[in-house]
């Protein structure tokens, strides 16, 4: 590695998004994978995935050998500007208030209360019909 590394900012990165074009941000690191893309054991796909972002969480949960990350180093072109780097997202499902969770399971039991008679009638009335000797 240089002495004066190269440093990229977000959105100079983010354009290399393609198969023929691909960058990627780890560890604070900013790779060029375009070479190695359609070799990638995981799929050009994986890699697709991690553009736009920063890609270390995605990176660190496929659990690299120690030669894919000696084999890194090759790819390597620059660091990124953290600064300007949006936070990665983390999903978590809105929370549902007890009373609307009440409320549907309220609901449930009374459609089910007029729902089964119902359901018993349709099939006494079936059974008759089919059974009924001429």
């Amino acid at each position: 590695m240089a002495l004066h590394q190269k440093v990229y900012t977000f959105e100079d990165v983010s354009k290399h998004n393609k198969t023929q074009d691909c960058w990627v941000i780890i560890s604070g690191k900013v790779y060029d994978l375009t070479s190695f893309i359609e070799d990638h054991p995981g799929g050009a796909e994986v890699l697709l995935a991690a553009t736009g972002k920063d890609g270390t969480s995605d990176y660190e949960a496929a659990g690299h050998s120690d030669y894919a990350i000696e084999m890194m180093k090759k790819y390597y072109i620059g660091k990124i500007d953290t600064t300007n780097v949006p936070q990665t997202r983390i999903y978590t499902p809105p929370e549902q208030d007890q009373y609307s969770a009440y409320m549907s399971t309220e609901f449930m039991i009374k459609f089910l209360q007029y729902l089964f008679p119902i359901l018993i009638l349709g099939l006494a009335f079936g059974v008759r019909y089919y059974t009924k000797k001429e």
